[in-house]
């Protein structure tokens, strides 16, 4: 599951630097020409914006296989000191907390 959750924080990131990108491209077209406004921003956006939610989705579906994964195992298979609530509540949060970040550049983009 860590290697899931690396990959979909990554993808997160990435969908968030490429959204954030397009306004960067629209701030610099607007110093040059105050009216113009670039057709490619939204596409940076929306893009921006598919990415987190794969991230997003990676993550929540990991946490769903891991929890699977983890009700199979007999205790004795499992370290003495591992919480399995822990891991799942972990990735859970960072997986909704993603599918927030998108919702806010839908948001903020609009």
């Amino acid at each position: 599951m860590l290697a899931w959750l690396r990959t979909g924080l990554t993808v997160i990131g990435l969908g968030f630097v490429v959204a954030r990108f397009g306004l960067f491209l629209r701030l610099l077209a607007l110093e040059r020409q105050p009216l113009a406004v670039p057709e490619h921003a939204a596409t940076s956006a929306v893009l921006g914006v598919l990415f987190v939610i794969a991230g997003a989705t990676a993550i929540l579906v990991a946490t769903v296989q891991h929890r699977r994964f983890i009700a199979t195992l007999s205790l004795s298979d499992l370290p003495g000191s591992y919480s399995r609530g822990f891991a799942l509540l972990l990735s859970a949060a960072v997986g909704i907390l993603g599918l927030l970040l998108a919702a806010y550049l839908i948001v903020s983009h609009a």
